[in-house]
């Protein structure tokens, strides 16, 4: 059975990556900050509980990853949003993005690259946004964190090449989840739907196909690729 680490599991679009993944067979191991944000997801197999804010959480995180005899995947999913005009973010605001968004799947993905080396590879994909390739007012701090995801995801592929280990991200645009519709109103979402050429947000699932596809045996040659999956808006 192949192993994969999926990071935010526990809901959105990282809680469908799970369900996909283990419905394809494989044992899936998630990161969620909350034991109690767990509760419903039969998805995962095995728990590791990390706060990406808390240096700890992650060298702790960094060392069970080392210590598993495999890995076959890693999704870095886990990521905040902070939208504040740019002379409004403090740097409490850019740090609390560092960590989350981009230095911890830097390092998550260091070890697991390493673990995966130590056998025949493997893939690893990185959750990127719309707002790397594009972006809007208030999204200074967003974009920044989610472009360097995008500089990690190339830097690595041709690093981990000759291992075997296939990188890539995915940009995910509007995706109708949990957070989506506490963030906004139903006449919001109808506004923003409308400027989505498919007409409709993403269900959290197509998200996950294409994850369960880069990580599968199926991907044997894509790799340093940014896939962008939103309906066609980046394009309008």
């Amino acid at each position: 059975m192949k192993n994969v680490l999926i990071t935010g599991a526990s809901r959105g679009i990282g809680y469908a990556i799970a369900e996909a993944f283990k419905h394809n067979g494989w044992n899936v191991i998630g990161t969620a900050t909350h034991k109690n944000s767990t509760n419903e997801n039969i998805h995962v197999d095995q728990w590791i509980y990390a706060d990406f804010t808390v240096d700890s959480h992650l060298d702790l995180l960094c060392q069970e990853i080392g210590d598993l005899s495999y890995l076959d995947a890693c999704v870095n999913n886990a990521g905040i949003n902070i939208i504040k005009k740019q002379n409004l973010v403090s740097k409490d605001d850019f740090s609390m993005m560092n960590k989350i968004n981009l230095e911890s799947p830097y390092f998550i993905s260091a070890i697991a690259a390493q673990k995966m080396s130590e056998l025949n590879g493997g893939k690893i994909v990185n959750l990127s946004s719309i707002w790397s390739v594009v972006t809007k007012e208030h999204r200074s701090l967003y974009s920044t964190f989610k472009t360097g995801l995008l500089g990690l995801t190339r830097a690595m592929a041709i690093e981990w090449a000759k291992q075997n280990i296939l990188i890539n991200a995915i940009s995910p645009g509007f995706v109708n989840t949990e957070l989506t519709q506490k963030s906004l109103s139903a006449e919001q979402q109808e506004d923003m739907a409308k400027k989505v050429p498919l007409g409709r947000f993403a269900d959290p699932s197509e998200i996950a196909k294409a994850v369960l596809f880069l990580c599968s045996e199926k991907n044997t040659y894509i790799t340093g690729q940014n896939i962008v999956i939103d309906g066609g808006f980046t394009i309008r």
